[in-house]
């Protein structure tokens, strides 16, 4: 039976009707009793606890003096678990304080503005409603988690955080009629972490798609914080025209405000502030009559597609999918400090060849690194008017002589931000009024926003464990996210293989006149990396002695099952040996539907391998995904290793993502990449890397290096290695008609040839 209440509490400022139906329901057939009757003005209120397999539907008629209410309880304390959704229709209709954690939706959106394509909302709210890490399994099967249709929608004061599945977060859709030049308000949302996907389909917030672009859709995005948000090189894609982006903030997030298709568009008063952090940038502009003023970026490091600014080249006569060029944008009044890049003319090619048009670039404050490049140009800027700029750090293309240059000191203003002191320069870059939004402004009050990860040895705790048979499987059941399990000197007897789900750090205790603490493990793999797993190690030997011969022998390796999270794997200091039982035994094995950002190994050595020391080639499909962004091999020592030490692969022509980054660097390598197993022909395999740094390594009787470039402007840099008895290196382009790209120097073979 319903309860009929005669008061309820709300959590924020609504306008509630004296003589509204207050329906108090308890369960999921107390609800759909309730959706039967409800008329303008009424509230149900779901009771405080876990809705399991709750598809919410909430549709009907209110008016603007008398919405349809569907609230929590308490704000925060009614949870939607499982395969759970919300779908909203009608008009004037508003949700509010849920909580959608621990599942995911069995549909393509966790929360829609429609019911059916008949029934799209209008006029209807959702505010002070939470996501949290709620995505579909596997991550590279694609859902929304929040999608507009309909007419003049608010989606406000909401949190959504920890997005791991392909897909857009947040997207406005404009496959109806009625929901184009839509009146939209996206407003003082917190758009929490979104880690890199290694796919395309990592994007925040779109508006629209290629395929409807050429329609408005009038949408406002104000005040929101976009804080980490690095799914991909999209951050914002505006995909339509007559949008408005103004007042938000992008806190250290990879990637830019894109306006990739539609015309129209304006972007004001947005601040930028990425900390230094690689891949962060700015605003990307692409299209007709796009109006970009009054924005600040500091401490930006992205260049080409992620710099502080990007203004790209497009192809001629261009279809709606690919780049229509910039033809009557206006740019003036932006402030643009401590960054990488501002470049004109990115992405030029032979099919993006139309350089723009009809543009104006005036009153910009503009500052790079010292002693960097900061301003360039690819192609043709002479459809640009420079005017009024001031470039006060960083190098100037020597093409363009309009940029006035000189240096000049800046000082922090009330809001945080730099400005000139010199008068004379008052009416250069962002306005002095202009205003940061805080972390307490968006989202709710009454669920906490994410902190940094946690870091090996982060809790504190350090547990002590003494060899024998079966003591590290049992110290690692009591162990917590971020402890550090010490071993004592002995050998570790492992007969299990060893799951892990959370932030573990594994280091053996140097005693004077005794070996490093010895893991001897009797299965096929030792540790098996699932949903959550960071794992280091330091100061061990891992032995192979023991492992039966079984298909796929990998020390470590990720799960059968995907992996939303992403990991990090670190070795310092590990002897790894005799790994031969198999044919291919590897030392790390990534798996399909897993994504490390970073893999280090240092002060390391690797002897009698059959398999790969890291294989990172999974994502064989060529749609762009890969299996790690940041993978660093240093100072360590590689004897007898059959296949390669690094094997990466990045397929397709897909630009949406940063990575690979490879960095090799003073190894040395004997004997390496020999084995008939080896399939790649290399002691190292580079497939689609995006940057690459091979320097300064030593390499005797090894199978040559292979780098095959596939996409983009891959940077490869080999340098300084010394080679004997190894043949000359492998380079491949396989969508570059020239010569290969790779920056050769130094390099010394043994007949004392240098390239």
């Amino acid at each position: 039976m319903l309860a009929r209440l005669g008061l309820v509490f709300v959590v924020f400022a609504l306008a509630v009707p004296a003589k509204a139906e207050h329906l108090f329901v308890r369960n999921q057939n107390e609800y759909a009793h309730a959706l039967k009757q409800i008329e303008a003005g009424d509230i149900i209120i779901l009771a405080n606890g876990e809705w399991r397999d709750f598809e919410l539907v909430i549709t009907g008629k209110g008016n603007k003096d008398k919405p349809i209410i569907v609230m929590s309880e308490e704000a925060g304390k009614v949870f939607l678990t499982g395969q759970s959704s919300l779908r909203i229709g009608g008009e004037h209709i508003l949700v509010t304080g849920l909580v959608f954690k621990d599942g995911y939706s069995p549909r393509g959106e966790v929360i829609s503005f429609r019911r059916t394509k008949q029934d799209q909302a209008r006029n209807s709210r959702v505010t002070e409603v939470v996501v949290d890490n709620f995505s579909k399994p596997d991550r590279y099967e694609s859902d929304y988690w929040v999608g507009m249709y309909g007419h003049n929608n608010r989606f406000d004061h909401n949190h959504l955080v920890g997005k791991t599945n392909k897909g857009v977060t947040l997207a406005v859709r404009l496959d109806s009629k009625e929901s184009r030049d839509n009146g939209h308000r996206i407003d003082h949302n917190y758009f929490g972490p979104r880690r890199p996907l290694g796919s395309n389909g990592g994007e925040t917030l779109r508006i629209g798609t290629s395929r409807y672009s050429m329609y408005q859709s009038g949408t406002t995005v104000e005040s929101n914080v976009f804080d980490r948000t690095s799914g991909e090189v999209e951050i914002i894609s505006s995909k339509s025209g007559g949008n408005v982006f103004r007042g938000n903030l992008f806190l250290r997030a990879q990637g830019t405000l894109t306006l990739r298709h539609g015309d129209g568009n304006l972007v004001e008063r947005n601040v930028f502030l990425g900390y230094g952090e690689n891949h962060t940038g700015g605003i990307r502009v692409i299209n007709r009559h796009q109006t970009v003023r009054d924005n600040y970026m500091e401490g930006l490091r992205g260049k080409a597609f992620s710099s502080a600014l990007a203004v790209m080249n497009g192809v001629p006569n261009s279809p709606v999918n690919r780049y229509v060029e910039v033809d009557g944008a206006r740019i003036e009044n932006n402030t643009i400090v401590d960054s990488r890049r501002v470049a004109f003319n990115v992405g030029a090619d032979e099919e993006r060849s139309a350089p723009p048009l009809n543009s104006v670039f005036s009153n910009n404050l503009l500052g790079g690194l010292e002693g960097e490049s900061f301003i360039e140009r690819y192609d043709d800027t002479s459809g640009i008017a420079f005017t009024g700029n001031r470039v006060i750090q960083g190098g100037v293309d020597e093409a363009l002589p309009e940029f006035a240059q000189a240096p000049a000191e800046l000082q922090r203003a009330e809001n945080g931000l730099l400005y000139p002191i010199d008068p004379a320069l008052a009416e250069l870059g962002a306005p002095s009024d202009l205003k940061v939004p805080s972390l307490d402004s968006v989202g709710v009050n009454w669920y906490p926003k994410p902190g940094q990860e946690t870091a090996f040895g982060g809790s504190g705790r350090e547990l002590e464990v003494a060899p024998g048979d079966d003591t590290l499987p049992a110290a690692l059941i009591v162990a917590q996210t971020g402890d550090v399990l010490v071993l004592e000197p002995g050998d570790y007897i492992v007969d299990r293989t060893l799951a892990i789900d959370t932030t573990i750090a594994i280091r053996g205790k140097s005693v004077d006149g005794q070996e490093l603490p010895r893991i001897l493990f009797a299965r096929p793999t030792l540790f098996e990396l699932r949903q959550g797993a960071n794992l280091q190690l330091s100061n061990l030997i891992i032995d192979g002695a023991l492992t039966p011969d079984s298909v796929g022998n990998s020390m470590i390796r990720t799960t059968s099952f995907p992996i939303q999270s992403n990991m990090r794997i670190e070795l310092d200091g590990v002897t790894v040996q005799d790994l031969m039982v198999n044919k291919s035994f590897n030392v790390l094995t990534m798996g399909k539907s897993a994504f490390a950002n970073s893999i280090v190994i240092r002060n390391s050595n690797f002897s009698n391998i059959t398999g790969s020391i890291v294989s990172a080639a999974a994502e064989t499909e060529d749609y762009g995904q890969y299996n790690v962004e940041y993978l660093d091999i240093v100072d360590s020592n590689f004897a007898n290793i059959g296949g390669p030490i690094a094997q990466i692969y990045r397929g397709g022509r897909d630009e949406s993502t940063f990575g690979p980054y490879v960095k090799i660097l003073r190894n040395n390598f004997a004997d390496a990449g020999l084995a008939a197993t080896n399939g790649t022909g290399g002691s190292i395999h580079l497939h689609g890397v995006q940057v690459a740094e091979i320097a300064q390594n030593n390499v005797a009787r090894s199978a040559p290096f292979r780098v095959v470039h596939t996409v983009g402007t891959p940077s490869t840099t080999i340098s300084e290695n010394q080679f004997a008895d190894t043949p000359e290196m492998l380079l491949e382009e396989l969508n570059f008609d020239g010569p290969h790209r790779a920056l050769l120097s130094g390099n010394v073979f043994d007949e004392g040839e240098r390239e």
